[in-house]
């Protein structure tokens, strides 16, 4: 089937904030939400310095939009401060009260995310409409199964429509508001915990509208079973045309949310460049600490502003030889790492000659040698 090209919806781009393009021909953003309250924070210098630091951090590992949850008016407030110092666009996660929707936009929130069906009267919705075209700002209507009107919540019972389609159906009577009212300027999501409703609410909504599609898996699981939904839904939709701007959505952290969200838009073909590790899963044969050389290095790896393949293999059988089409790459052989580029080795490192006798110094020494040395050839490249 063919779907309709998404119009694009700007957020973001005043001041130091980055501008996001969603939909039309855009490159496809990755979002993350916060996972802890931020109520205070306003008052507190260090705190906001902390958040900002970190949004950054979320930034570098590809990044485009980060979503904060408001279920009072404290936090609307420390979301305003939260907004003056984010280098992201920062979108404000309202449910229920339109009033807490309304406080945000007083500050530099680039998008508010409602849900119609809980907001209550039509006219709380047009405030939050009209708010939001005087300051420029974008809205995500998001649906979701909890909160379908009456009819399609008795038509699901009664089975006459499934929830995939019920969702899209809800969807549709949202934005057909939104048009009335003439706002164009916002983004759609429907949220279900099944892959195969997550597919089938959003092939159905695209077939009829081209409002930019946030798509994401809700309540997908931990780390292992949320990566598996959601890339069994995204690569499905995003080979289809379908989706703007993603979201992984996690029992996990942010960082983690955003790095599955960037490799499954790599492997889908959708994102390209930047850093990508290649590592191997670890065997009798060991001889280096895979696990824990990727563990202090991913983030900062990922980080890089570099077109690179990094290997990180096991032992001399899949070191430089498998990992010869890497940039660079590193393994070991017991007592010593080996950093190699192209295949070809360049380093040979060992733990310092005084940490000899002692095996947990020896294996510090040469953890931190290592360490040394990959940061220095890294920065050759």
């Amino acid at each position: 089937m063919n779907y309709n090209t998404p119009r694009t919806v700007v957020i973001g781009g005043k001041g130091n904030i980055k501008r996001v393009e969603i939909g039309g021909n855009s490159p496809i953003s990755i979002q993350t939400m916060w996972k802890e309250g931020i109520v205070g924070v306003q008052n507190d210098r260090n705190a906001l310095i902390s958040i900002s630091e970190r949004i950054k951090k979320l930034h570098l590992l590809g990044c485009d939009i980060v979503r904060f949850a408001v279920p009072d008016m404290e936090s609307a407030e420390a979301l305003c401060a939260i907004a003056d110092v984010s280098v992201l666009p920062v979108v404000a996660d309202i449910h229920f009260d339109y009033k807490l929707a309304l406080r945000c936009l007083e500050g530099n929130v680039a998008k508010i995310r409602i849900n119609p069906g809980n907001i209550g009267a039509r006219e709380r919705v047009e405030a939050v409409v009209n708010r939001c075209r005087e300051k420029g700002v974008a809205i995500r209507i998001g649906v979701n199964t909890g909160s379908l009107p009456s009819d399609l919540a008795t038509a699901v019972q009664q089975g006459t429509i499934d929830r995939a389609h019920a969702l899209a159906e809800t969807a549709l009577r949202e934005a057909a508001v939104f048009e009335e009212l003439g706002f164009t300027n916002y983004v759609v999501s429907m949220k279900a915990s099944s892959v195969q409703e997550t597919i089938d609410a959003n092939e159905a909504f695209a077939s009829k509208s081209s409002a930019p599609l946030h798509i994401g898996v809700t309540e997908a699981g931990p780390i292992i079973g949320g990566i598996v939904k959601s890339t069994l839904a995204f690569s499905h939709l995003l080979y289809e045309g379908i989706g703007s701007t993603i979201r992984v959505s996690l029992s996990d952290t942010p960082e983690n949310e955003v790095i599955a969200g960037r490799e499954i838009l790599r492997e889908t073909g959708k994102r390209a460049g930047g850093v990508k590790i290649v590592s191997c899963p670890r065997c009798g044969r060991n001889g280096f600490d895979v696990h824990g050389f990727v563990s202090r290095w991913q983030n900062e790896l990922l980080s890089l502003d570099k077109d690179i393949t990094v290997a990180v293999m096991g032992c001399v059988v899949n070191g430089p030889g498998e990992g010869k089409h890497a940039d660079i790459g590193i393994t070991g052989t017991g007592d010593s790492v080996i950093i190699f580029k192209h295949g070809e080795i360049v380093r040979t490192i060992h733990p310092d000659e005084k940490t000899a006798g002692n095996m947990q110094q020896k294996l510090n020494s040469l953890r931190e040698n290592a360490d040394k040395a990959f940061r220095e050839e890294l920065l050759s490249l």
